[in-house]
């Protein structure tokens, strides 16, 4: 390197330091001590130092903070452990008992819980790698979320490069949310502009983290409180511990927790906060209660949803009062009827009320509720709007009582209840132009199909003008199908408008169609809509019935004898596909080239097949999730805490001492990352 490139670079990492330290000064220490339009010299310089010296510049650069990546789809990850929710409480009475539990379950121990205010934005698992920003993982389904690291990038009070106290690896979760004040910032540029404003800003977050335009996202100023230390850390044994690491490792971490000894210190910390949040700039909705220690943590372990040693109580949601106008309904792509509440809009929660769900005709009968009435509205969760109640002082003489529809509003066939459910559905899923739109809808969704550009407008396009009559018609579809096809939609106002696709439009279409032949067998299978049959049932199906033909012809008892599939996903599973409809249209998808059958290359004869491993630690070649991939591939078994069952240990650095103490204790084979490969090639 010459030295005019020696000067440079090291004027590179002078303003990188330069800028992260004043990043870290604003957001964990709430100072300023340059003027923004100071730190933006800063930045600008930085960025354009970078663009002449391209050879310098790094992902952990601050110059990410303005984005700029397009991404076209956003892979998925697993998560190295599932991202649970919490199990919620409304009273005292319920926090009380709670404590009471915790106590049975840790007999003569001295509990302690830590609590902290409940942010309401999305949740984000950030992982670095030797320091540096490797992933940030969304929620998703708990078990796997979408890597939006580029996105996450622009967020300027997540750290990209941690200090030399961090350990090369490290997990935090935290929660990514639009200030108040920001939230407030872009509905005035929205209403400047003639657009339609954001609904609300919890919403709005997590509709930017899905963006694929990074520069886009760095505009809307995201914001990250981090509230959660997910990896082993030497000498930290309790979250206010952990939360105190967090914050010297420059994560944005709220002063706001507070270690409280009792659960009535928990009542009063609640107390203190319920109207004083309302003075923060950040939308909140209740107080998390967790056990302190981590050992106790341990032995209380969890649920398959919630963590047993935490807890969410929940401050009682806004409420307003308005008028019933009318009640409509709605069929699902089940057939299912759901009565909606048309309302006299009303401001709540920073959102227009105009409709809200009623769930079924019991929910009619219980709220006592008619045509006229004066009704108390929440938003569930300050987001779903919900009816809870009927002020009947208010109900004058002229309210209708609501007389339960027999037919299908859409089809006019009749309907009917399912025994032991509260719904009625319609029948005639052949027919009923909602159901065949529900279904296409959840065929191409992300989680199935990832069909891209057609919208529902479009889906009842296509069937209205018989191009398609159910899923494996898509793969039918050409250009000329698609060209000038009349859409019908409703626009901002509400008025009913009529437009054509065009030339890109359908090249889109018909490009995403074409790409969706690549999914896999469980994606497949989950799009196909099998009721109860969700993504991760998919995947079980799709790992005991290699192909379609042995799914088909399964029987009853070969169904239910799989793991995690009970009596009433057997019996849905047997009736779907005892439906010769729908064995139909499994053979036009395979004669469309959908391939029916697992595509796991399995070697039988593979030294570790049926050999038990569980793995801990970090690994240079290797992720877990990597590790775990290849031992399934070929055709071992992995599990998440050693027994006398486990032949291996998959020992990295860094790795949890409890799991190497019991294989020790019990004798279980110890190995290397190493050790591992020289295994798989005997």
């Amino acid at each position: 390197m010459n030295s005019k490139d020696q000067i440079v670079k090291q004027k590179i990492e002078d303003l990188k330091s330069e800028i992260e330290y004043h990043n870290n000064l604003y957001y964990n220490e709430d100072i300023n001590e340059i003027t923004d339009l100071e730190f933006d010299k800063k930045l600008s310089y930085l960025i354009e130092l970078e663009k002449k010296y391209p050879k310098f510049k790094t992902n952990d650069s601050p110059s990410q903070r303005v984005g700029g990546t397009i991404t076209k789809k956003f892979e998925t990850k697993n998560h190295e452990t599932p991202m649970l929710s919490l199990s919620n409480t409304y009273s005292e009475s319920e926090l009380i008992d709670f404590d009471k539990r915790m106590k049975k379950n840790l007999p003569n121990q001295k509990i302690d819980y830590t609590c902290e205010i409940k942010y309401d934005g999305v949740a984000l698992s950030l992982i670095y790698e030797n320091r540096k920003l490797k992933y940030a993982l969304t929620r998703g389904d708990g078990k796997k979320g979408d890597n939006i690291t580029t996105n996450a990038y622009t967020i300027r009070s997540i750290p990209l490069k941690l200090s030399s106290i961090a350990p090369n690896y490290l997990e935090v979760r935290g929660e990514v949310f639009i200030s108040k004040s920001n939230f407030k910032k872009l509905n005035y540029y929205k209403k400047k502009n003639n657009d339609p404003l954001f609904a609300n800003a919890r919403n709005t977050a997590s509709g930017t983290l899905k963006l694929q335009d990074s520069s886009e996202v760095a505009k809307r100023k995201l914001d990250c409180f981090v509230y959660s230390l997910n990896s082993k850390f030497e000498s930290v044994n309790n979250h206010n511990e952990a939360l105190k690491t967090l914050k010297n490792l420059n994560f944005n971490v709220p002063d706001s927790y507070k270690k409280c000894n009792s659960i009535e210190e928990v009542i009063s910390y609640i107390k203190f906060w319920e109207n004083k949040r309302e003075n923060l700039d950040v939308e909140t909705d209740g107080i998390v209660i967790k056990v302190n220690n981590f050992n106790q943590q341990k032995e209380l372990g969890f649920t398959s949803k919630n963590p047993r040693w935490a807890i969410a109580y929940k401050y009682k949601s806004e409420s307003a009062e308005t008028s019933l106008k009318d009640i409509t309904y709605q069929v699902g792509r089940t057939g299912a009827i759901t009565p909606v509440a048309h309302l006299k809009p009303i401001k709540l929660s920073g959102s227009i009320i105009r409709k809200a769900s009623l769930y079924n005709f019991n929910e009619i009968k219980r709220l006592d509720l008619r045509i006229g009435d004066t009704i108390i509205i929440e938003k569930g969760g300050e987001i779903i709007p919900k009816i809870t109640g009927v002020n009947i002082d208010r109900r004058s003489n002229e309210s209708k009582a609501i007389k339960f529809i027999t037919q299908c509003p859409s089809c006019s066939s009749q309907i009917s209840k399912i025994k032991n459910e509260a719904n009625y559905y319609c029948r005639n899923h052949k027919n009923c132009l909602p159901q065949i739109v529900g279904k296409v809808q959840h065929f191409i969704g992300k989680e199935a199909m990832n069909i891209e550009f057609l919208g529902p407008e479009t889906i009842k396009g296509l069937i209205n003008n018989d191009l398609i009559k159910n899923i494996a018609d898509l793969y039918k579809l050409n250009y000329d199908d698609l060209f000038d096809l009349k859409i019908e939609y409703k626009n901002s106002e509400g008025e009913r408008k009529i437009r054509s696709l065009k030339e890109k439009s359908c090249q889109n279409i018909l490009n995403s169609i074409i790409k969706s032949k690549n999914s896999s067998y469980s994606n497949i299978l989950f799009g196909l809509g099998i009721r109860y049959v969700g993504k991760s049932t998919a995947e079980v199906l799709s790992e005991n019935f290699k192909n379609i033909e042995k799914l088909i012809n399964a029987k009853y008892d070969d169904i239910i004898r799989t793991s995690e599939i009970g009596d009433k996903i057997a019996k849905s599973i047997s009736h779907f596909f005892s439906d010769n409809d729908n064995i139909s249209i499994i053979s036009e998808l395979e004669k469309n080239g959908l391939k029916l059958y697992s595509k796991k290359n399995i070697n039988i004869n593979s030294s570790i097949k049926d050999i038990k491993f569980v793995i801990t630690g970090t690994f240079n070649d290797y992720s877990r999730n990597e590790l775990k991939n290849i031992i399934k591939r070929y055709g071992g078994k992995v599990s998440s805490s050693i027994s006398k069952n486990t032949d291996f240990l998959i020992l990295g650095e860094n790795f949890g001492p409890s799991k190497k103490s019991k294989a020790d204790n019990l004798g279980t084979n110890i190995i290397s990352e190493n050790d591992f490969k020289n295994l798989l090639l005997k």
